[in-house]
């Protein structure tokens, strides 16, 4: 066999090589779905301290909440348990990428970004970005947040929402602002942000003044407001929707994404969001 057979013949063998994986990973992708059903449970990430979406009982270890009722039903439609995993913003789309996860329903905004990276359901839910403050702080509008620190959820949307807002209302300076290099750890100029990996220690650090306003989505803030403590009044801003979050490509995202349409238009998604406190 002289060289350009030689040649001829590792080329043929390389593409067969690569036509073979790309079957083989077709073949697992069309096969997700099943690999579930025979697995016999649906992994699920979900979030297990915001009351009314997920929240997890502290002595039974249950799962309760509007998010953990969609996650249940998804599972029975397939005819398999549920497997549910504390989640927060910063993890809920990794262990969907590592592979932990089926699928993340854990309060995850739906961003144009974030569709470049994964698959997200039709929404569920909308909400908007609020603040809290404690009323001894004095703060009442979003201009007296200037200069302030605030307290936000790590791998969350609210940090740049909050900028944007007091930037379009003249309260601070956005010559240097730019949505897709925006980092809430740098950002210093006219407002500062501490992240925290979970929501009720950034309600901690708040009664604690460390930081002096605690922004985040109004239906999770709902949980957080006492009598001592108030929403800024003209802090409404960013509406968004949360959708269900798959591997990008994924099989289950076609299928789970047909469920939320089907129960959104019959009425389901209505009188769960009502049975659990969040209209």
């Amino acid at each position: 066999m002289n060289f350009a057979q030689l040649t001829k013949k590792c080329g043929a063998l390389a593409l067969a090589g690569v036509f073979a994986a790309c079957t083989a990973s077709a073949a697992f992708a069309a096969g997700e779905i099943d690999a579930i059903k025979d697995r016999g449970y649906l992994k699920v990430g979900v979030k297990n301290d915001v009351i009314g979406f997920s929240f997890q009982d502290p002595l039974s270890g249950e799962y309760k909440g509007y998010e953990d009722q969609l996650a249940t039903m998804i599972a029975d439609s397939l005819g398999v348990d549920v497997e549910f995993t504390s989640v927060t913003a910063a993890t809920r789309g990794e262990l969907v990428d590592s592979g932990d996860l089926d699928i993340s329903i854990a309060t995850f905004t739906i961003t144009p970004e974030r569709v470049k990276h994964w698959d997200f359901s039709t929404g569920y839910y909308t909400d908007y970005v609020s603040v809290l403050v404690e009323n001894s702080s004095n703060i009442q509008k979003l201009a007296d947040l200037k200069d302030k620190k605030i307290g936000v959820s790590s791998g969350s949307t609210s940090a740049m929402a909050l900028t944007k807002a007091m930037i379009e209302a003249g309260i601070i300076d956005g010559s240097n602002f730019n949505e897709k290099t925006f980092d809430p750890a740098t950002w210093k100029e006219g407002v500062s942000f501490q992240q925290y990996d979970n929501y009720p220690t950034i309600s901690t650090a708040l009664s604690a003044g460390e930081v002096q306003a605690f922004c985040v989505d109004k239906s999770i803030l709902n949980i957080y407001q006492t009598k001592n403590r108030s929403f800024v009044s003209d802090a409404r801003f960013s509406p968004q929707e949360y959708g269900t979050c798959t591997k990008k490509g994924s099989e289950l995202s076609a299928y789970v994404d047909n469920l939320i349409k089907t129960w959104k238009a019959d009425g389901t998604l209505d009188k769960l969001i009502k049975e659990n406190n969040l209209d």
